[in-house]
């Protein structure tokens, strides 16, 4: 009898082990041997742009302080931030389904029984009083994996919400960081414009005096007056693009429109991020969204095995011990204990196909989550070749606008020189000038594309999400 007692025990063990439903296993992604278009094969081992925090690669003190305070207080982030707390929450929930429940109970109980009724028993009472106090417990026995499959999906989903959260983080560091770049470049074409401006004004008073003695044309002066007036009115253009930056950068940040302090001016700004950027393959691990995307597919793989332990039969347990009596002083001291001990069975019979619909449902979501997870790999191989092709051809457009805003610029001083030698008209100058403005408004440009082209290639490399350091104390 002990043999088979200890044989159906361990029969029990062996059952509540198993878990039906497919175990997961990462699906086999087809990865590129190398990103499109690097050109230069990292390898093994070697440091990638990806593993760097954000404070190793945006090294303005001011740029720091700004993504900082906007970890702390975007509303994106928070959000975030309270959606993983609820997700924590929720697996706490479905985890202690997997343990026994106990209860207390307490009972008073009071009726009465007329003369007429059945009791028949010399002396028994009319009023009858009950007290009762006594612990409850429920357990389900989970022979088939269905809490563990549960616990498992709750699991996978607070993983894919701290790897969204992660995500924001990660957005949100790269917006501000092209945000704080496109305001420096708007006030490096406020410096620009008025820079330009005054040199028109001291041209305008040439012509000015040129034309009292008699040298230069009423024309000419008019058209000097043109392009101070055409400097002029790109200034408050530029004021008003300035002011709507520094509200949509107040947005990030988590606090009402205001004025955003400066650090590095936009030509000084040299990103710390390194290409080649690492193995195609580091790329699965370093991305949030893909790690989110997994742990989705994660959550649709244990669901198939809670919908199909449907098929089984579902064994809770219930009891109750404590004690009993009519008198409550006599509640701890009378021979009045009391337990009861209650298994139950519920067994599918007919559910007109419901059971089978459930499972269906669950593989097509798994299926669903597979293909989303191959998505967003491809997705994140694309946005890679896409940010480095964009870097590396920005520098060269950088390198060709800058060959150009120097020769532009020689062109322009020695036609004010030629104009006020007598040699040539001021329709020269005019030309000259207003094509070394527009030379240098499209470099101002195309260095923040190239800053911003940087902060992209970055973000799409996975990186900035990891926790920074204290900043430092003054």
């Amino acid at each position: 009898m002990k043999t088979v007692r200890i044989a159906a025990l361990a029969g029990l063990v062996l059952l509540s082990a198993c878990a039906v439903g497919p175990r997961y296993v990462r699906p086999d992604i087809e990865v590129p041997p190398d990103f499109r278009g690097e050109g230069v094969a990292a390898s093994p081992g070697a440091a990638t742009a990806g593993d760097m925090g954000w404070w190793e690669v945006y090294r303005d003190p001011v740029l720091q302080d700004l993504i900082r305070a906007a970890l702390e207080r975007n509303h994106d982030v928070r959000l975030a931030a309270e959606r993983v707390l609820a997700a924590e929450a929720q697996l706490g929930i479905t985890r202690a389904n997997q343990f026994p429940g106990v209860g207390g109970v307490g009972e008073y109980q009071v009726g009465r029984t007329s003369r007429e009724g059945y009791v028949t028993t010399p002396g028994y009472p009319y009023v009858q009083r009950n007290h009762t106090l006594a612990l409850s417990a429920f357990f389900e026995l989970d022979l088939w994996g269905r809490l563990r499959r549960a616990t498992e999906a709750a699991r996978a989903e607070l993983l894919a919400t701290e790897a969204a959260r992660r995500t924001v983080t990660l957005t949100l560091v790269g917006g501000v960081a092209a945000g704080y770049f496109g305001l420096r470049e708007l006030d490096l074409e406020l410096d620009i414009a008025e820079r330009t401006l005054a040199s028109r004004q001291k041209s305008l008073d040439l012509v000015r005096a040129r034309q009292t003695g008699g040298v230069s044309s009423m024309l000419e002066v008019d058209q000097a007056q043109g392009l101070v007036s055409a400097a002029a009115a790109a200034i408050p253009d530029i004021k008003r693009r300035i002011a709507q930056q520094e509200n949509f950068l107040s947005l990030l940040l988590g606090r009402n429109p205001g004025d955003i302090p400066r650090g590095r001016a936009l030509t000084e700004h040299v990103l710390g991020v390194t290409v080649p950027a690492g193995l195609p393959s580091s790329l699965l691990e370093r991305r949030p969204d893909i790690g989110q995307a997994e742990q989705q597919l994660v959550a649709a793989n244990a669901r198939i095995g809670v919908a199909k332990a449907a098929y089984f039969p579902q064994i809770t347990l219930t009891g109750l011990a404590g004690t009993m009596s009519k008198d409550f002083n006599n509640l701890f001291s009378g021979p009045s204990w009391t337990w009861n001990f209650l298994p139950q069975v519920s067994v599918p019979i007919f559910t007109a196909g419901k059971i089978k619909s459930g499972v269906r449902v669950s593989e097509s979501l798994q299926r669903q989550a597979l293909i989303r997870y191959e998505q967003t790999i491809q997705n994140a191989f694309r946005e890679v070749a896409d940010a480095m092709v964009a870097y590396r051809r920005q520098l060269e457009y950088v390198a060709e606008l800058q060959k150009l805003t120097d020769t532009l610029d020689d062109q322009a001083r020695l036609s004010r020189l030629r104009y006020t030698g007598g040699v040539t008209s001021y329709l020269e100058v005019l030309d000259s000038e207003r094509q070394f403005f527009d030379a240098e408004i499209n470099l101002a440009r195309a260095q923040l594309a190239e800053l911003v082209a940087l902060v992209d290639l970055y973000k799409a490399l996975g990186g900035g999400w990891r926790e920074p350091p204290p900043a430092a104390q003054p």
